[in-house]
């Protein structure tokens, strides 16, 4: 995968480099937004970059009302809004990110481990659930949007 993206990276580089810095800017721009896109619909569909679906919830013991409807509902609803899920660009880099404390949540998924289920409540291990990468679409959407500015 990432052998696809340093030959993507070259092939880009020479064409770039030859552009004034809001023309970089610009591409940077419409490839960030589209990313984010991407990323958005893969969290809402509960699958990771490589196609994998997410690890599922693990069961609590009891619950006593409500009974399984959290277990059940999507998970991640609200980082894949734009208000968590920000696309950031310059002349020169193109970005995805979670922000703020949501990105620290979104990292103990995103790696897998521990961390506390509440300010001071226990301590839980999560499962590995990749919510950012590339996939072999965004790839191919990255070269298409590069053609498709380059040919303006």
């Amino acid at each position: 995968m990432s052998d696809d993206l340093v030959l993507l990276e070259n092939w880009a580089s020479g064409l770039l480099l030859k552009l004034a810095p809001t023309s970089r800017r610009t591409i940077a721009q419409a490839i960030s937004r589209e990313l984010r896109r991407s990323q958005q619909q893969r969290i809402a569909a509960q699958m990771g970059p490589e196609g994998a679906a997410f690890v599922p919830r693990m069961a609590r013991k009891h619950i006593r009302s409500k009974k399984g409807r959290i277990k059940r509902d999507a998970m991640f609803t609200k980082l894949r809004t734009a208000k968590y899920l920000k696309a950031k660009t310059t002349a020169d880099v193109a970005s995805v990110e979670i922000t703020g404390r949501a990105g620290q949540i979104a990292s103990v998924h995103q790696e897998g481990g521990e961390d506390r289920v509440s300010a001071h409540g226990p301590r839980a291990r999560y499962p590995r659930r990749r919510l950012l990468g590339f996939a072999a679409t965004d790839r191919a959407m990255i070269r298409d949007v590069l053609i498709d500015q380059l040919s303006r």
